[in-house]
């Protein structure tokens, strides 16, 4: 056994010396190479298929751990926003839902683009390196082949001066040995080399339809996701500003004057005795009847409770308010939603202008 081994070393390293020796004499451009231009043309496009198939694999695989780092990252950021987000405020529980839409979004993301984009890119890339040690195990055998083809001119050159049959008989089986082997293994590559660099095209197609179309649904839902998460905060901030109407509505009960502002109480002190009854009777919008009968409701125009005259200028403090001068006459008309109305507060719309809000009742008087 260990001889038999010893054997096949001693042979492998004599081949190995001859393929290094019939290299070393190509180059210096002793002896000639076989050339086959075609082979050339398909080894420079496999070469670069391989480059820009590993740069793609390269990136993609860093754009993915890109991709589970922004994951872990946004669920950090809206679990601290569901921390912050007091349980009492309006839409708690549509932000943990959205929340939780939103983490399955992403792992289903990330999934995606590992199972349908990255393995079909890991198995396009690994037909690369069995390709390449095919294409050097041909390059192995042209060397053997050219090798043969000079011993076997040699033998040729010294046959005419001493006859030697026997060597000759067996250098030429060797050539033809050598040039079978060649070309067996040639003959492949000539066809699966053009047809490696074919299927680019569809496996690019196919994978990128892949990638983008995913990328295109995942951006669309979230966008969708964060639309809701605006949405909740908006009414957040309106059921605020609706608060900051109520504060200064009880803080005008308090105070019990003719006016909410402090200034004109102060100039007009306990002036104007019937408009601050009517201010102390009023309790809804005058939805369904009025609470003062000094209000005149003949020749309204539709929708139209009963008209007001301001008594004190007002400027508003929110976009949903109303502002008037002293004089500026005011149609009392019906809330937008009922839920809305606010006890001692208006709405209506200044005459002559296309003007409408919320407005503080005890500021005016009717007429």
């Amino acid at each position: 056994m260990s001889e038999n081994k010893g054997i096949m070393l001693a042979k492998s390293m004599q081949k190995h010396a001859g393929r290094a020796k019939e290299k070393i004499l190509q180059n210096l451009g002793k002896v000639d190479r076989t050339a086959d231009e075609i082979f050339d043309d398909h080894l420079n496009n496999f070469n670069r298929q391989q480059t820009n198939a590993n740069k793609l694999q390269k990136e993609f695989n860093n754009y993915i751990r890109c991709i589970r780092a922004a994951q872990i990252a946004s669920k950090s950021l809206l679990e601290a926003v569901c921390e912050v987000y007091e349980p009492q405020w309006s839409g708690y529980d549509a932000l943990q839902a959205q929340t939780a839409a939103s983490e399955s979004l992403w792992l289903d993301f990330a999934h995606k683009l590992g199972d349908q984009v990255l393995i079909p890119l890991n198995t396009y890339t690994g037909q690369f390196p069995e390709m390449k040690k095919k294409v050097e195990k041909r390059n192995r055998k042209l060397i053997d082949y050219d090798g043969q083809r000079h011993s076997f001119q040699n033998l040729q050159a010294n046959a005419n001066k001493r006859k030697d049959d026997v060597k000759l008989t067996k250098g030429r089986e060797q050539l033809e040995e050598a040039r079978r082997t060649y070309e067996i293994l040639n003959t492949e590559l000539h066809d699966e080399l053009p047809a490696l660099y074919d299927s680019r095209i569809l496996f690019l197609v196919t994978n990128l339809q892949t990638l983008f179309a995913t990328e295109q649904v995942f951006h669309n839902e979230t966008a969708k996701i964060y639309a809701e998460f605006e949405a909740i905060v908006d009414k957040l901030a309106t059921e605020s500003q609706r608060g900051s109407n109520t504060l200064r509505k009880q803080t005008i009960n308090v105070i019990k004057t003719s006016s909410p502002v402090q200034s004109p109480v102060n100039k007009l002190n306990n002036a104007n005795a019937n408009n601050s009854n009517y201010q102390n009777q009023i309790t809804t919008n005058g939805g369904s009847s009025l609470a003062n009968s000094h209000a005149n409701t003949a020749d309204l125009p539709p929708g139209v409770l009963y008209r007001v005259k301001a008594t004190y200028g007002y400027v508003k403090e929110d976009v949903d308010e109303l502002s008037f001068e002293i004089g500026d006459t005011i149609r009392v008309i019906e809330y937008d939603d009922p839920e809305d109305q606010e006890e001692g507060w208006l709405m209506g719309q200044k005459e002559g202008t296309t003007e409408k809000g919320l407005f503080p009742a005890n500021f005016t008087r009717p007429i």
